[in-house]
């Protein structure tokens, strides 16, 4: 398997995914006309040809036969063109000596404070190939493109992640709240934010602080909580450097993370490196490489060995990369060492 920049030739297979997610991905419709302007979009920024606020490099997880079986993506910028909404969550304190009453309540205001951030986005792999290291590769190679292409990014990296809901979709953060104000199916608001038109959050949303003891106990219990479907996705985040910092989504109410750019794992510790093509050895690890270009970019994941200052992989990790021995890569282990604990005395 390898992850590259996606390409016109793809649409064809963009649109079979599209409609294999079901409900779909808001930033993935089924729509052969914006997924063939977002495709044309994707291919300028890898060439260098789109400012940074309009920057959307989307991947494609590519299997050794040609066939496109996941896409992943990362936003250059949120927020330049137009606002990007989140609620902060903060607190008001009420009181009064006389009474001797004493209230902290949880508020939510409405906040652009993430904005110029870069974005994890578009993340989707076709059930049937949820297996091995396939679903990391796609996530993580996103990473190593970014410790290669610093410049192109923001000082922090955010990912919105799906909030609570049950098996119908429907939302009790969006019952308790936003149907109120937007008088439409949670379904119908999240897919018109997914393709772009913003413009009704700002008219219909209520600017001043809400108070959250207004809302149903089943959604203040949502706020800040992943679906359980999205929970190994947190937690593959997290264990790069990722958290929560009190923002979440308009409406799920599902958290949106975030990391340092410099300061994710597979950025820090990635590594500018000699390829060497040999046998790596059976006890080898899983690293995720990547081939340093941009247009042309190519990253896998597979078994490799450090060797003097060379990673040594064997002849079909450097087929899939379209390099030879000599040739430098990036690359970093694919997942996080697990701290080591020391018994107590």
């Amino acid at each position: 398997m390898i992850v590259r920049p996606v390409r016109s030739a793809d649409l064809p297979a963009l649109i079979d995914l599209a409609r294999s997610t079901g409900a779909g991905l808001t930033t993935l419709p089924a729509n052969e006309e914006r997924l063939a302007h977002r495709v044309g979009w994707a291919e300028k920024a890898f060439r260098g040809e789109a400012e940074r606020a309009d920057a959307d490099y989307l991947f494609v997880l590519e299997d050794d036969d040609g066939k496109v079986l996941g896409i992943s993506a990362v936003a250059g910028a949120v927020g330049l063109r137009e606002p990007w909404y989140n609620y902060r969550l903060g607190m008001i304190v009420s009181a009064s000596q006389e009474l001797n009453i004493h209230r902290e309540i949880p508020t939510l205001f409405l906040a652009n404070d993430l904005t110029g951030n870069s974005e994890l986005c578009s993340l989707f792999l076709h059930g049937e190939h949820r297996t091995g290291l396939n679903g990391r590769l796609l996530s993580k190679a996103r990473f190593l493109f970014i410790a290669e292409f610093p410049q192109l990014f923001g000082p922090k990296v955010i990912a919105e992640m799906r909030g609570m809901s049950d098996e119908k979709g429907r939302s009790p953060f969006w019952e308790s709240l936003g149907r109120h104000f937007f008088k439409m199916e949670f379904s119908r608001a999240d897919y018109l934010t997914g393709v772009g038109n913003k413009a009704f959050i700002a008219e219909l949303m209520p600017k001043f602080p809400l108070y959250t003891c207004f809302l149903s106990q089943e959604a203040r219990d949502s706020i800040g909580r992943v679906h359980p479907d999205t929970e190994p996705a947190l937690s593959m985040l997290k264990s790069e450097g990722f958290s929560y910092q009190g923002y979440v989504d308009i409406f799920d109410a599902g958290p949106s993370i975030e990391a340092q750019t410099a300061k994710i794992r597979a950025v820090s510790d990635s590594r500018t490196l000699v390829l060497a093509v040999g046998t790596p050895g059976d006890d080898a690890p899983p690293y995720l490489i990547h081939n340093r270009k941009r247009e042309d970019c190519r990253i896998t994941a597979a078994p490799a060995r450090l060797a003097a200052g060379t990673l040594v992989v064997d002849p079909k990790t450097a087929k899939r990369l379209r390099l030879g021995a000599g040739d430098q890569v990036r690359a970093v282990p694919l997942s996080a060492k697990p701290a080591v604990t020391k018994e107590p005395n």
